[in-house]
């Protein structure tokens, strides 16, 4: 009989623990009643169907209407293939459960309160007018691409900015911290994942001192975080230290398609003097002070300038998604412009599934379809629809070098089985396709010809491209070009080129599994 060791045993109690607070606290509760209205909801359509046993003509008709509906609404092709898939294999509950989201009440409450929002705050951001001019002029891609983003969601391009390229979480926090205690103003943070530890421990001292100083702090995170993460009311607990805080899009226990449309968000502005963003959530796996799938691989980006009245203007509109009285880039949240001439030019952006644009795939495919000589990419996920797998491919094959570092220790299994079913069409056409040997790749970074670059929240997945909330800032003939070129170089020393063979050596049922579950990826 073996005897475990003191911290074998801890680890087991705080297992019982958690799965003890995960059955029996909140979190249960809430995951029972969604169960029990999905049965519900499952039973009705049943007992419908059931009546009618005589009837089968008639929900092949109502499947059939469904199908022509599906193929001729607005969707993206692979949306529709997933939802005529799912209607013609459960024939009557699928189309039902179609008519039920398209018409669910939370998504159309939230979808027409942001386009409120942004229809008030239209006017908040400085005029680049002049800059314009200059681009259409001298760099018409720019030009062009500045144009998009600002008549989709009212982001405009700037010049004159500085910015600070981070190659590890380490690092990012190590500034965010300096720059937090500079504070004198105001403290906008919004994030994905919060978690209690070191890092968010240091922060969050730093935010109380500061709010106890007379800083205005504003602190928001996804509801995820309060149904698996943090207890049940946390906001009480900040609000307590002064810090002025809320859930985005907290989960009830009714159903509502409200809740898959996350806030994937990293956003920290200081004193309307400074702006990060990238892929570091306030978690301790984020700065490698614990390590779950070996090293934890991150970038972040810091900007300074006018620009980061683009990142205020980002929090101020999710913040004001639940508020009554809003008010949004007043002069006390200003960016002032910097005062040595800046390299290049910035475009921060928001990208949301509630506007009719998918921007962060848009400003992608960009980048790969102006590219002359290489496009670089980092991302731990690659679930791509057919337009970002033919411009990849397309890319490849004008003999461009498209190189795509993936995680080699994922963080969710089948999620990796569907990135990996994408490797072999893609490296037939020519995409070099690394994995990061050291552990897990979380960064979100496009590089292209040491020109232009985006660094965020956006990945290369369904989740990002449509159905979260999400954040980055693309970067034409800036400083940390060069250094995020340097850290691309040093990353692919640290990953292993796949080959046709690591494909066949892959597990078959994984493999299997990835190409199937790949077909309702833009419902998942």
């Amino acid at each position: 009989m073996s005897i475990k060791r003191p911290d074998e045993i801890l680890l087991l109690k705080n297992s019982k623990k958690g799965m003890f607070r995960i059955l029996f606290g909140r979190t249960g509760i809430v995951i029972g009643l969604l169960l029990v209205q999905v049965v519900a909801l499952f039973t009705v359509f049943s007992f419908l169907e059931s009546l009618m046993p005589y009837a089968v003509g008639t929900i092949l008709a109502f499947t059939v209407l469904m199908v022509i509906y599906v193929i001729n609404s607005e969707h993206n092709v692979s949306v529709q293939l997933s939802w005529v898939t799912l209607i013609v294999l459960v024939p009557g509950f699928g189309g039902l459960l179609y008519v039920f989201i398209q018409t669910d009440i939370g998504h159309r409450t939230l979808k027409q309160r942001l386009k409120r929002i942004i229809k008030e705050t239209e006017a908040d951001l400085s005029d680049q007018e002049d800059l314009m001019v200059r681009l259409e002029q001298d760099k018409k891609g720019l030009f062009n691409l500045a144009h998009y983003t600002e008549q989709a969601v009212g982001f405009p391009v700037y010049e004159n900015c500085s910015t600070k390229y981070f190659p590890i979480g380490e690092d990012a926090f190590k500034e965010m911290l300096f720059q937090l205690e500079k504070a004198e103003k105001f403290i906008f943070m919004e994030y994905f994942i919060v978690e209690e530890g070191y890092m968010w421990g240091q922060i969050l001292k730093i935010l109380s001192d500061k709010a106890k100083a007379g800083v205005e702090v504003r602190f928001m995170y996804d509801g995820t975080c309060e149904f698996a993460l943090l207890p049940y009311n946390y906001t009480k607990k900040l609000e307590k230290l002064g810090i002025k805080s809320k859930v985005f899009a907290p989960i009830r226990p009714f159903l509502s398609t409200h809740y898959n449309y996350r806030d994937h968000r990293k956003i920290l502005v200081v004193d309307g003097r400074v702006a990060f963003t990238g892929g570091l959530n306030l978690a301790d796996e984020y700065i490698n002070r614990k390590e779950i799938y070996g090293h934890w691989k991150d970038t972040a980006i810091m900007v300074e300038g006018k620009s980061v009245e683009s990142f205020t203007l980002m929090f101020l509109q999710m913040w004001n998604t639940s508020e009554k009285d809003r008010s949004y880039l007043t002069e006390e949240y200003k960016s002032a412009p910097l005062k040595e001439k800046g390299k290049g030019y910035v475009i921060p952006f928001g990208d949301s599934p509630l506007v009719d644009d998918k921007v962060g795939q848009m400003i992608y495919m960009d980048i790969i379809n102006r590219a002359e000589n290489y496009v670089y990419i980092m991302t731990p996920y690659l679930i791509l629809d057919g337009e970002m797998v033919t411009s990849l491919q397309f890319a490849a094959k004008r003999g461009i070098d498209v190189r795509i570092i993936m995680p080699h220790i994922p963080d969710k299994k089948f999620v990796f089985a569907q990135s990996r079913s994408h490797y072999h069409e893609l490296m037939k056409a020519g995409v070099k396709i690394y994995e990061y040997t050291a552990g897990f790749m979380h960064a979100k970074a496009f590089l292209s010809d040491d020109i232009r670059a985006v660094v965020g929240t956006i990945n290369l997945d369904y989740r990002s491209l449509y159905h979260h909330f999400e954040c980055a800032l693309f970067m034409e003939e800036v400083t940390a070009i060069t250094e995020i070129k340097k850290d691309f170089e040093e990353t692919f020393k640290k990953s292993q080129r796949v080959t046709e063979q690591d494909i066949k050596n892959y597990n078959l049922l994984m493999t299997l599994a990835g190409k199937a579950l790949r077909l309702f990826a833009p419902l998942m």
